[in-house]
């Protein structure tokens, strides 16, 4: 018998063979979320996006909560405490779907959720933590603003001091969750510094404009902050977060996802490219069986998977606790600037069908320009790894 015939077959879907990575559970998962996103959103999403909307969005929520997609890698008040590589899997089919879907779930539990379970009061955990876990309430983060997007140190909302109070003034943008939020966790400069806040969204003098016509996450709720006058309790304050650190954090945990995510986009691409490529005929044949097709295929082959493999050996440092955040952006980086090209190069393999709603390509190319820039654009994890390489610090 040849050394070849006892190999396990290529499998053109797993070229690298990174299922054998995967341990039974984190399969389970990554299964289960499959199986949700194919039944509640790829029905729907090309509608979504074209009319730009996300319709029944708490029921969507409270379904993603009951499967454990929300807040899924912290442990206690209700969350599902899975592994980080879990939660990465779950990012991937969940952008897969759509952008907008990933990002619900990772403003929820990378930003919003955690920010309160790691720099929260265990009053403010007990609160919120585990009516967010089952999707009964949504979160949003409040800390871009207007004028202040790559620079958060000079964000402008500020909250002061009266009496025991806190009173907060400001605005935050592109806040995803933010009309729909039930609570918001807001970062403000105040006299001792930067300080986070858990600002449920029936106070007085808050607001969440939603902000249309926009032609990228369109299935998803992106909205503007108004703080005018809100007046918290004292306890309203984030206890363990101080400083620019507590935000960062919460943006590192958050990219980590998108690092997933942004192949699962890809992925969608890439297939609707194979597909068609073994379907569509031109001078009596398929046009995947002409050399310059199989060429795009190939590449695109070899950056996705490759891409996977990075999301998941940074997926193994972070449950290993030795995930920097440098690392992070490396990931963030690499993958989402891949993806866009994965996308563009399965366009040109569909032709002109490349631009209908009919395939995900195009909706999948506008919405990786919104994950391109945020939650660091390319020139800040340029920066960031520039810095980490050299020792100079070049961004002042």
């Amino acid at each position: 018998m040849s050394e070849s015939s006892k190999l396990p077959p290529f499998a053109p879907t797993d070229p690298l063979g990174l299922d054998d990575l995967l341990e039974p559970e984190d399969l389970g998962i990554r299964d289960t979320v499959r199986a949700w996103a194919a039944d509640r959103v790829l029905p729907y999403v090309a509608e979504w996006y074209e009319k730009g909307e996300l319709p029944g969005i708490r029921e969507l929520a409270r379904e993603l909560g009951s499967i454990g997609a929300l807040g899924m890698s912290l442990e206690g008040y209700g969350c599902a405490g899975a592994s980080a590589v879990q939660y990465g899997l779950a990012c991937l089919e969940l952008e897969a779907a759509d952008s907008g879907i990933r990002s619900l779930v990772s403003v929820q539990g990378s930003l919003a959720m955690y920010a309160i379970h790691r720099f929260g009061s265990e009053a403010q955990k007990q609160r919120w933590l585990p009516r967010m876990a089952a999707g009964e309430v949504i979160g949003c983060f409040g800390l871009t603003e207007p004028d202040h997007g790559s620079d958060p140190a000079s964000m402008r909302t500020y909250a002061k001091r009266d009496g025991s109070d806190w009173v907060l003034n400001g605005r935050k943008m592109w806040i995803t969750n933010g009309s729909v939020a039930g609570v918001a966790v807001v970062w403000a400069q105040t006299e001792d510094g930067v300080r986070g806040f858990v600002v449920p969204t029936d106070s007085a003098g808050f607001s969440a404009p939603e902000i249309k016509h926009k032609w990228s996450l369109r299935a998803s709720v992106t909205s503007e902050l108004v703080l005018d006058e809100v007046r918290l309790p004292a306890d309203a304050v984030l206890p363990e977060a101080t400083g620019l650190r507590g935000p960062l954090s919460c943006l590192s945990h958050a990219r980590y996802g998108i690092v997933w995510g942004a192949m699962g986009a890809a992925r969608s691409c890439f297939e609707a490219a194979v597909d068609y490529a073994k379907s569509r005929e031109q001078f009596g044949r398929p046009i995947g069986g002409f050399q310059l097709t199989q060429a795009k295929l190939a590449d695109m082959a070899v950056e996705l998977h490759k891409g996977i493999l990075l999301a998941h050996h940074l997926g193994r440092r972070m449950d290993a606790g030795r995930l920097r955040p440098e690392q992070v952006s490396f990931g963030k980086l690499n993958n989402v600037r891949e993806a866009i090209e994965i996308c563009r190069t399965s366009r040109t393999i569909l032709g002109a069908n490349g631009i209908s709603l009919e395939y995900p390509v195009m909706r999948h190319s506008t919405n990786l320009e919104s994950v391109l820039t945020y939650e660091g654009t390319v020139e800040m994890h340029q920066l960031v790894l520039g810095k980490a390489l050299t020792g100079l610090d070049a961004f002042r």
